[in-house]
């Protein structure tokens, strides 16, 4: 019982912070910023090299149609699905518009600035153990709010409609505008030690940075697609605007789909890190989804509610944020 009403209130809270438009967070937060960054030329500083990083990262997509979803039986030699969760089914027509995606995922040092300009407390946990983890380059741990609100703060700063990627775009980039790509690397390809991190690699970054098995690679260490973008099957997963619903592709406008009106879950797209253990990312395909509750899974929130860990357990660790300016 306490699980179920934990899942509800979860919901709820989801569900209102959706209801609650972003844009009234955003416009007092961008008021905090304007304020502390006056009152601070090195926080100023700080912002404006990230604004112009932003602005550096974000990669032209030109807008057009193609197919979203499992495309195995047209592709594959002997005709089956690629997909075995079975929600990136029915293959259907998808029409985008223009827009830009960033190159890559924001770092914890990206949010550090935003935290600082917003007047927020520092994302993360902060105990004597996860703070080794909380390396500034790699990408940051954040719940699907705290994602949205960055992407559309940058967005104001800079003034674009910057948001969190439909997983439509995210797609159709990953897929080098909407080609027949299994895995959203430089060649399409999974190739240990090349294009992703083996795990050797992944065990001289811990030893480097003296961390835990749970600490993800840093950024642009592998090639990027052929369109630009970095680590789009590695490091962690991204969180995207739409609701999650299985059923989804069924009945999905063609036109620049948002996903669904409500739902209690969020898509994610790439892949979780699993301790160098590269086989996890065969999940990892440019048509595969995934599906996070927005704050936090509430049968984790009820195992480690009375764990003597709770204080270090950050239950967002791996879900990262590339966000998407639309033209």
């Amino acid at each position: 019982m306490k699980q179920n009403l934990i899942a509800i209130f979860l919901s709820s809270l989801a569900l209102s912070a959706c209801a609650k438009t972003s844009t009234e967070s955003v416009n007092q937060q961008n008021s905090t910023s304007s304020s502390k960054a006056k009152q601070d030329p090195e926080l100023q500083k700080k912002i404006d090299q990230l604004l112009e990083k932003t602005k550096k990262e974000l990669i032209f997509v030109k807008g057009g149609s193609f197919m979203m979803g499992d495309f195995g039986p047209q592709h594959s030699k002997d005709g089956l699905r690629y997909d075995g969760d079975g929600d990136a089914t029915p293959l259907h027509k998808v029409t985008l518009s223009d827009y830009k995606l960033s190159a890559t995922k924001a770092t914890y040092a990206d949010f550090d600035v935003y935290t600082a300009a917003t007047g927020q407390k520092p994302i993360g946990v902060f105990d004597e153990f996860s703070k080794i983890d909380r390396i500034p380059e790699v990408a940051a741990g954040v719940n699907w709010q705290q994602a949205r609100d960055y992407c559309q703060w940058l967005g104001k700063q800079l003034n674009l409609k910057m948001d969190l990627p439909t997983e439509a775009q995210w797609e159709y980039a990953a897929r080098n505008r909407g080609q027949m790509v299994m895995y959203p690397t430089n060649n399409g390809k999974l190739e240990n030690g090349k294009n992703i991190w083996s795990f050797d690699q992944r065990n001289q970054t811990i030893s480097k940075y003296k961390a835990t098995l749970d600490v993800m690679p840093l950024l642009k260490q592998y090639p990027p697609t052929p369109m630009g973008f970095y680590d789009m099957i590695t490091d962690n997963y991204e969180w995207m605007l739409d609701w999650y619903d299985p059923e989804y592709y069924s009945k999905s406008p063609e036109h620049n789909p948002q996903g669904p009106k409500t739902g209690t879950k969020k898509v994610v797209r790439s892949t979780y890190p699993d301790d160098g253990q590269n086989i996890k990312m065969s999940g990892g395909l440019t048509i595969s989804r995934h599906a996070l509750y927005p704050i936090a899974d509430p049968e984790d929130l009820e195992y480690y509610k009375n764990s003597k860990y709770k204080n270090s357990i950050d239950l967002n660790k791996n879900n990262s944020v590339r966000c998407a300016a639309n033209l």
